[in-house]
């Protein structure tokens, strides 16, 4: 058994703890609960799918969420659960204490520091890191988050994923056990570190953000009882200038699972799905947004543009890439995300490839359009 994540984790907790000493200040404002929400439709077209093309598409219900953000005093609370036609889940929920200004610990199912803050995409379809498991993952845990003069650390522990391996029932990418293409799993998420720092300055027309993340944890195999481990660490920034917006971040991971058949591939799930990747590779983005501002709200327009390039054994592997050019429409409660979608080799949006990373079915750039239509509350 490694033993690094537990080590990592304690000296992780020791430091937090020592820094942690200083007296807390009380922050008495918004008091209270509030309760908000959406409600989204959703079309889809896939220019690959016959059935699709015949019908010109399909318009759905997509789902319905309802939020809880409260606060007393230096306690407070934030939760969100979503409800689709097939099934529901939490995204995340867990409450947070304010120690004084600049710290706030959290604990439950929160956001996991990973990456460039908030989103490495600006699209419904999210970037292509959010389907290898680091965009926007939830998990359960306590973490420690520091703000002040532009520095922002974040520093966290999590036991687990917010669902069990074998559940695919889930809002973002975690790792999974079952049967994927004749392949079986039983693989799950333990004993996770994150640390993420970034530094935040103002230039003139706007401000830059520059940051690096580290995440490691174990993979234990509930047939044998062996524990593997896993990595992964990101470069990334995000800066504006004016109504511009640029997104850069480069990642290397691994997932090394113990007892594997197969150590070049490994199964994950999300959204009602599983499928494979690459266990080891690099991911690459690159995404520009212009944010245009009207009399009735905003637009902003954008292309994402995903690599990711597996570094397995097997040299039959091959490339994934996703590409998004689309607009977000603001208008009062409502927001509506016209996106135009190519997928090469990647999941979701190509007919014949439904993994990332592994060896290509055929040699096409796939498309499709999706159109989210959301009202919020």
């Amino acid at each position: 058994m490694n033993k690094t994540p537990f080590t990592l984790a304690a000296l992780a907790t020791v430091a937090v703890l020592s820094t942690l000493a200083t007296p807390a200040l009380a922050d008495n404002s918004e008091n209270g609960i509030n309760v908000g929400g959406a409600v989204r439709a959703n079309y889809a077209y896939k220019d690959y799918s016959e059935n699709s093309k015949d019908k010109a598409g399909d318009f759905s219900f997509d789902m319905a969420a309802i939020k809880f953000n409260g606060r007393l005093d230096n306690w407070g609370l934030a939760a969100e659960y979503r409800f689709t036609s097939e099934t529901n889940y939490i995204k995340y929920g867990y409450g947070f204490y304010d120690i004084n200004p600049k710290w706030q610990l959290q604990f439950g199912i929160n956001k996991v520091p990973f990456g460039n803050p908030e989103f490495i995409s600006n699209s419904f379809w999210f970037g292509l890191p959010y389907y290898l498991g680091f965009e926007d993952d939830h998990d359960i845990g306590i973490k420690a988050v520091y703000q002040s003069n532009g520095w922002h650390t974040d520093l966290a522990f999590y036991k687990n994923p917010e669902y069990a391996a074998s559940e695919n029932k889930r809002y973002a990418t975690d790792l999974y056990t079952g049967s994927i293409n004749g392949t079986e799993y039983h693989n799950e998420e333990t004993n996770q570190v994150n640390l993420r720092q970034t530094y935040t300055f103002e230039h003139n027309g706007g401000s830059t953000t520059l940051g690096g993340s580290a995440q490691f944890g174990q993979i234990y195999n509930s047939k044998t009882g062996n524990n593997g481990d896993r990595y992964a660490l990101a470069l990334h920034l995000d800066s504006s200038y004016n109504d511009w917006n640029l997104q850069l971040q480069a990642l290397q991971y691994e997932y090394d699972a113990a007892d594997a058949i197969d150590p070049n591939k490994i199964g994950v799930s999300v959204v009602s799905w599983q499928y494979e990747i690459a266990t080891k590779g690099q991911s690459y983005s690159a995404n520009i947004a212009k944010i245009i501002d009207t009399d009735w709200g905003s637009v902003k327009c954008y292309n994402d543009f995903g690599l990711m390039t597996p570094d397995v054994a097997d040299e039959t592997y091959d490339n994934s890439m996703q590409n998004v050019t689309g607009c977000a429409i603001s208008a009062g409660p409502t927001y509506t995300m016209v996106d135009f979608i190519m997928g090469k080799n990647m999941t979701f949006s190509t007919a014949n490839n439904d993994h990332i990373g592994l060896p290509e079915v055929g040699d096409n750039w796939d498309k499709r359009v999706n159109i989210n239509f959301g009202y919020y509350f």
